[in-house]
C-alpha cells in the first residue's frame, strides 16, 4: 500500500494530517466506554460521600424540600445497590427495546432483503438525480444499522464511477448521508427508542412520572432529511467533485469494483417480500380504524401513551423487518430452513454483545447517579445559573449542538455519549423550560455532524480503504479534507434549521414528533 498523500489539491493537507494524528493519539487515550461508565460509577460514589456532609439551601422544583445528596457508600445504600443490581440492569429502559428491534433488522439484513432494496433504488435512479438519491438511500440505510457503511458507501463509488463521475465524490456523498446525516431519517429505527430511553431516564430525575414516546423526534428527523439531501447534493456537485477534477484515478483496473446485476430470483424475492410487508401495513391500518379497536386505549385514542399501538412501536419495527426478511430469504434461497433464520438472529445478537456489556455499567451508573441526588443538585443549580444568564433560547440550543459535536470527535458512540450527557443536559434544561424532546433533538444534530471527520469512528478506516480502490494515495487527511465541508455546513445549516423549526413549532403547533413538546411543562 502506498503512503497516504495529498490528492485533493489542498495546500493544508500536511497540517491537517498532523492535527488528525494528534486527535487520534488523544482519543486513543480515552478509556473504553464500558470502563468509562464503571469509572464514573466509582466517582459518583465518592462524590456522594463528600457532598453528603454539606447542607444545601437549593429547593427541589415544585417542593419546599432542599436538595440533599445521599451517601451511596453508607451501609444501607450500598446494600441496596448490591441487592438491586440485577433488576437495575434488566430494567434498563434502552436494553430491551434495542435488542428486540435488532432481532428483526438482523434477519432482513442477513437475508439480503435490505441490500437488494438499496441496489434496486440506486440502479433505477436517473443520472441527474444520482447524488440526491444516493444521499437519501444512505439516510434510509440507518434503519439497518451498519448496512450503510458496508453497502451504500462502497456502492456510491461504484455507481459514480460507472456514470463517468469521480468515484471519491460518490463515496463522500454516501458517507455524508450515512454518518453525517445519521439523525436524519423518516423511517423509525432502533436508534429512536435507544436515545429516548436515556432521555426518559434522565428526565425522571426531575419528574418521576414523565413518559416519552420513542418517536418523540420523528417529525423533526423526517424534515431533516430534506435539509441533509439538499445541502449534501449542493456540496457534492458544486464543491467536492470540482475539487477532485485533477485527482487521477489510479486504482488497479482488474480489481476495480463493478455493479453486479440483480438476478431474477433476487428481484422476484424482493417484490414478493415487499408485497407481504405492504399487506401487513394495510392490515395494521385497518385494525386501528374501528373506534373499538384493541390497538386504541379505553378512551379510543390511538396516540396516547397507554394505547397498545404506541406501546407496540418497537415490536412493530421488529415485525416489519422480520417478516419480509424471512420471506425474502426463503424465496431467494439465502434461507433454507428455520435454523438459518435463528442463526441470523444469533449473529445479530453477537454483534450486540459489546452493547450489552456497556449497558450493564451504564445502567448502574445512571441508577446510582439518580439515587445520589447529585443529578438533581447539578440540574437545579445549572438551571438557576442559566436562568441568571438569561441567554436567548437559540443560543442555548446552538451551544448544546456545538458542544456535542466537539465531544463526538473523541467519543463516537451515540448511546454512550447520551448516557453520559442526558442526566446533565435534560434535567438542567427542564429547569429553564426546554422539553426533554427538544434537548434530545439538539443532541442528535450535534451527534451527527462531526462523525465524518473523526478517525475515531470505527468505520472511518474502512471508508479510507474504499477510496484507495480508486486513488491509491488516499489517506486519513484526504478523507477528512473531503468531508470537512459537509461537517461544517451541516453544523451551521442543521443547527439553524433546528432553531427555526423550534420557533415555528412554538408559533404554529408544528409537531417535533409523536406526543412530544417544545416546553416543560408542556403547554
Amino acid at each position: 500500500m502506498s503512503e497516504p498523500q495529498q490528492v485533493t489539491g489542498s495546500a493544508n493537507g500536511g497540517l491537517m494530517d498532523r492535527i488528525l494524528n494528534k486527535v487520534e493519539r488523544v482519543g486513543n487515550k480515552l478509556p473504553d466506554p464500558a470502563m468509562l461508565f464503571a469509572s464514573l460509577l466509582i466517582i459518583v460514589w465518592f462524590l456522594s460521600l463528600i457532598f453528603s456532609f454539606f447542607e444545601f439551601t437549593t429547593k427541589i422544583p415544585g417542593t419546599d424540600d432542599a436538595v440533599r445528596v445521599n451517601n451511596l457508600l453508607s451501609g444501607p445504600e450500598f446494600a441496596h445497590f448490591l441487592s438491586n443490581m440485577v433488576t437495575t440492569f434488566t430494567g434498563f429502559a434502552p436494553l430491551g427495546v434495542v435488542l428486540v428491534a435488532m432481532l428483526g433488522v438482523g434477519v432482513a439484513e442477513r437475508s439480503g432483503y435490505i441490500n437488494t432494496a438499496i441496489k434496486l433504488l440506486l440502479n433505477t435512479t436517473p443520472k441527474m438525480l444520482l447524488t440526491p438519491m444516493l444521499i437519501l438511500v444512505a439516510i434510509v440505510s440507518h434503519t439497518a444499522v451498519d448496512a450503510g457503511y458496508v453497502v451504500v458507501i462502497p456502492l456510491g463509488g461504484v455507481i459514480f464511477y460507472a456514470a463517468g463521475r469521480h468515484p471519491l465524490a460518490g463515496i463522500a456523498a454516501a458517507f455524508a448521508g450515512v454518518s453525517g446525516g445519521f439523525s436524519a431519517n423518516f423511517v423509525p429505527s432502533a436508534i429512536d427508542p435507544l436515545l429516548m430511553g436515556f432521555t426518559e431516564s434522565a428526565a425522571q430525575i426531575i419528574d418521576p412520572e414523565l413518559q416519552l414516546n420513542p418517536l418523540n423526534n420523528w417529525a423533526f428527523t423526517s424534515a431533516s432529511c430534506l435539509v441533509i439531501v439538499a445541502v449534501g447534493w449542493f456540496l457534492t456537485d458544486k464543491v467536492i467533485e470540482p475539487r477532485l477534477a485533477n485527482t487521477r484515478i489510479d486504482g488497479d483496473q482488474d480489481e476495480m469494483p463493478v455493479i453486479e446485476e440483480i438476478n431474477s430470483r433476487d428481484r422476484t424475492a424482493f417484490w414478493i417480500s415487499t408485497g407481504v410487508m405492504f399487506l401487513g401495513a394495510v392490515l395494521l391500518t385497518l385494525s386501528v380504524i374501528p373506534a373499538d379497536s384493541p390497538m386504541r386505549n379505553p378512551q379510543g385514542d390511538i396516540a396516547a401513551f397507554d394505547a397498545p399501538l404506541m406501546q407496540s412501536i418497537v415490536p412493530l419495527i421488529f415485525l416489519f423487518f422480520l417478516i419480509p426478511g424471512v420471506v425474502y430469504g426463503y424465496v431467494a434461497g439465502t434461507f433454507k430452513n428455520s435454523r438459518q433464520v435463528i442463526q441470523a438472529m444469533s449473529k445479530t445478537m453477537e454483534g450486540m454483545a459489546y452493547y450489552i456489556v456497556m449497558a450493564f455499567f451504564c445502567a448502574l451508573f445512571i441508577a446510582e447517579f439518580g439515587r445520589s441526588g447529585l443529578g438533581v443538585l447539578l440540574a437545579v443549580e445549572g438551571g438557576n445559573f442559566l436562568q441568571m444568564l438569561a441567554l436567548p433560547g437559540p443560543v442555548t440550543l446552538a451551544g448544546i449542538v456545538v458542544l456535542v459535536a466537539f465531544l463526538n470527535i473523541f467519543m463516537g458512540s451515540a448511546s454512550a455519549k447520551w448516557a453520559l450527557l442526558a442526566p446533565i443536559f435534560v434535567p438542567m434544561l427542564m429547569q429553564i423550560g426546554f422539553s426533554p424532546d427538544l434537548t434530545q433533538a439538539a443532541y442528535r444534530v450535534g451527534d451527527s455532524v462531526s462523525n465524518i471527520i473523526t478517525p475515531l469512528l470505527p468505520y472511518f478506516p474502512l471508508v479510507v480503504v474504499y477510496c484507495q480502490r480508486y486513488v491509491k494515495g488516499t489517506g486519513i487527511g484526504t478523507l477528512v479534507s473531503l468531508m470537512l465541508p459537509y461537517s461544517i455546513v451541516f453544523l451551521v445549516i442543521w443547527t439553524a434549521f433546528l432553531i427555526g423549526y423550534w420557533l415555528i413549532g412554538l408559533a404554529t403547533g408544528l409537531p417535533l414528533g409523536v406526543q412530544s413538546s417544545y416546553t416543560y411543562p408542556p403547554m
